[in-house]
């Protein structure tokens, strides 16, 4: 379990402190990007709109590492309307920008296309717990791993390949806030790179520098199941994709461009 009671502790209106819970698994001083793209989540789900229209598609960019300590959110309305809605969010470090997302919000309407919906695929069970196992060379203290359940149906986090996973998050995104069912979803779809690596982390180098995912629907349980893979071409560049799911079927697909590069 992870000592910190939140990711980020709240210092005033949209400025944050974040915790250990945090941290990229690669440098402690750094940020995984989970979090942070769940916080601008947060900051898209409580932007003054005309409608409270719900995320369907968040596009997070990566400008930089994103360093521990005070940070801050924004959020505005680029382009309002009745059903679909355009809002872009930042996040600022230092002073610095070091994360833009943009979100499509979509109108939600009950039963509209229940007659002609998409079958909803039927997830494996959840494992029983096992303790955890992370990269190598990586600590068993590490925060952000012990922010979260991880059930491998598949594969490992030292284990290239394909991997499906299912992961519950533990913690509050903001201390004293209960997370939302997008936020919950964003804190896990940027770990679909890590899991799906089909080169040895210890000698090869994957920065995926933006996050998209696309969700039909809100989780409706705690737990989300990852089912996601890697291609890597010929050129330094890859790709990680994936779907994330609960009990209830598919909730959102996730991909990821990544530079690919030998450590030695």
């Amino acid at each position: 379990m992870s000592d910190q009671e939140a990711f980020y502790l709240p210092l005033g209106e949209n400025e944050f402190e974040s915790t250990a819970a945090t941290a990229s698994p690669w440098d402690l001083a750094m940020q995984h990007g989970g979090p942070p793209s769940a916080l601008l989540a947060r900051a898209v789900e409580r932007c003054e709109t005309t409608g409270s229209l719900p995320i369907a598609q968040m596009t997070v960019d990566f400008l930089g590492g994103i360093p521990q300590g005070r940070i801050r959110t924004s959020a505005h309305v680029v382009k309002p309307g009745k059903r679909v809605e355009l809002v872009e969010a930042t996040m600022w470090a230092n002073d610095k920008l070091t994360v833009r997302a943009n979100a499509w919000c979509i109108r939600r309407e009950d039963d509209v296309t229940s007659d002609v919906a998409t079958p909803a695929p039927v997830s494996p069970p959840i494992p029983e717990p096992t303790p955890p196992r992370f990269f190598d060379e990586i600590s068993e203290g590490w925060g952000y791993g012990n922010a979260i359940d991880w059930r491998f149906v598949k594969g490992a986090f030292n284990e290239p390949g394909p991997a499906a996973v299912w992961t519950r998050v533990k913690l509050p995104l903001v201390a004293d806030e209960e997370i939302s069912p997008v936020q919950r979803l964003l804190v896990v779809a940027d770990s679909t790179n890590g899991l799906s690596s089909e080169l040895s982390l210890a000698d090869w180098l994957f920065i995926p520098p933006a996050l998209s995912v696309t969700i039909q629907r809100a989780p409706q349980s705690e737990w989300l199941y990852l089912d996601v893979a890697s291609t890597i071409g010929p050129q330094g560049t890859g790709i990680a994709q994936g779907t994330a799911s609960d009990d209830h079927g598919l909730v959102a697909r996730i991909a990821q461009p990544l530079f690919v590069a030998s450590r030695g």
